[in-house]
């Protein structure tokens, strides 16, 4: 079994066991061995503008708001922008600042006729710490994996 199929079992599994309405969950490691070796996969950013140019961009991510700032009001054209950027038939990573909008994200996707969505759990700045601070426990950035700031 390859890596690949080895990442999208582990990642269904989570999504049994955690009763998920979508493909599954990815760790961020998982979701960028996906976003490097899986043919066509996409990562899909859905953090508002104002997060990935103050906090940072995954290089390679599309970019498409799910909730607008400030006010973070859900973006009515999410739906349409995703149909124009990414292929109902790619493999679609969701991700967000902790994993909740990209939850959301990923649920309308799949209602939509996408049938390969999975969330990035940790999200690109990962968990609060007892502290009440992200980007010290887990995410993306805390991993250690490609991001930038512009």
């Amino acid at each position: 079994m390859g890596k690949i199929t080895e990442i999208l079992n582990a990642a269904q599994q989570r999504g049994k066991d955690l009763n998920l309405p979508y493909a599954g969950a990815l760790t961020p490691e998982e979701a960028y061995e996906l976003m490097r070796s899986a043919p066509g996969a996409k990562l899909v950013d859905v953090r508002s503008r104002a997060e990935i140019d103050w906090v940072g961009r995954v290089p390679g991510a599309v970019e498409i708001e799910w909730a607008t700032y400030p006010g973070m009001k859900q973006n009515p054209n999410f739906l349409a922008a995703l149909e124009q950027q990414v292929s109902k038939e790619a493999l679609v990573m969701f991700i967000c600042r902790s994993g909740h909008r990209s939850q959301g994200a990923a649920m309308i996707a799949t209602q939509a006729g996408y049938g390969d969505c999975y969330n990035v759990l940790e999200g690109f700045e990962g968990d609060k710490s007892p502290s009440n601070q992200r980007n010290v426990l887990n995410g993306w950035r805390v991993s250690g994996l490609p991001w930038e700031q512009s």
